[in-house]
């Protein structure tokens, strides 16, 4: 009998790292293509923080847990290899929703064909979820206007470094908050920012005052952190703070408290929290918006890649420390 390897979900996180108790790997056998039916090797899976909240028991979140003993859900790209489907047919590569395993069998819902003719790391690094995470979050709550004042944290990562190159395609002065000096010189020298803060060794209220002279119109949060607190006092009237991960909260069983009040009414702020499961309907629309910035090189990315299915488990702690250069992808 023929099988692939599957990784299931079987115990929730506590506080700390993600270590192998959690998954069990398993041989599943291959399926049988049926009518109306394909079958996808996955060839890369995508890493996100957004992962950490689908482990937990929370059920009051945007989208159900992964229940546990089911295969540990993310987003991927493969090619169909066998199909009795109308609409998808051998060879053609497929993007979506199919989860910590080998091969994925489908009938269509949830995935989507891939016509850009870019390699499976630069299509998971953009077109995929950081990208289109990043264009709704950007311009949907954020609004930004040429001439204004943009920070982002985890500016480095695939989603703020996206709103980052973005931003300042559109005119907008952009500084990106980061946890090395490596990661502050690419965003800084390669990708175009007009600043860099280390918050692990940079004094926070001081570099960010240096940086935004003119105050900030719009927050893009990723991280949480103190950074948080240091950024909403320097917020201008009328600014949009975009609420997308606080991957620094996701491991405390206390997280940090939020900032002061008082200035949302003073200064007349727009905070807003979202998920991009609200919005898969406005796929088309969001790669019709970014796409033009990808394709006119305004877009640039870097990949961190893990060998093998297995790669994913401890590698999810690499969102903890940081230490992840560009899009977590784990090549199958």
């Amino acid at each position: 009998m023929t099988t692939y390897t599957a990784i299931n979900l079987i115990a929730r996180p506590g506080a700390g790292p993600i270590g192998p108790e959690l998954f069990e790997v398993v041989q599943v056998a291959m399926p049988t293509v049926g009518k109306g039916q394909f079958l996808v090797k996955q060839n890369h899976m995508s890493l996100d923080p957004a992962m950490f909240g689908w482990m937990s028991a929370d059920t009051e979140s945007y989208i159900p847990p992964v229940a546990l003993g089911d295969v540990m859900r993310s987003s991927g790209i493969g090619e169909v290899v066998a199909s009795q489907h109308a609409d998808f047919q051998v060879g053609d590569r497929v993007m979506g929703m199919m989860g910590w395993k080998e091969y994925h069998l489908s009938d269509g819902a949830g995935l989507n064909k891939v016509a850009a003719p870019l390699p499976d790391e630069a299509v998971l690094s953009v077109f995929a979820l950081p990208g289109l995470t990043a264009t709704k979050g950007l311009y949907s709550i954020g609004k930004p206007k040429s001439g204004e004042t943009l920070v982002v944290s985890g500016a480095a990562g695939s989603v703020g470094s996206i709103v980052g190159q973005l931003a300042k395609a559109d005119g907008l002065s952009v500084i990106g908050v980061v946890g090395s000096d490596e990661k502050a010189d690419w965003i800084v020298n390669e990708l175009g920012f007009d600043g860099a803060i280390n918050y692990k060794t940079d004094n926070l209220a001081e570099k960010l005052a240096e940086l935004t002279p003119n105050g900030v119109d719009v927050y893009f949060e990723n991280t949480g952190g103190p950074i948080q607190h240091h950024v909403f006092e320097r917020m201008n009237a009328h600014g949009r703070i975009v609420v997308c991960g606080l991957i620094a909260d996701y491991p405390k069983q206390h997280p940090d408290l939020a900032p002061n009040w008082i200035p949302i009414i003073k200064k007349r702020l727009t905070i807003q929290g979202f998920t991009m499961p609200d919005h898969f309907g406005e796929i088309p629309a969001l790669l019709e918006k970014l796409t033009p910035y990808v394709m006119q090189g305004k877009i640039k990315h870097r990949a961190h890649v893990l060998e093998g299915l297995k790669s994913a488990i401890t590698g999810l702690n690499l969102f903890f420390t940081g230490k992840n250069k560009g899009k977590l992808i784990v090549k199958l």
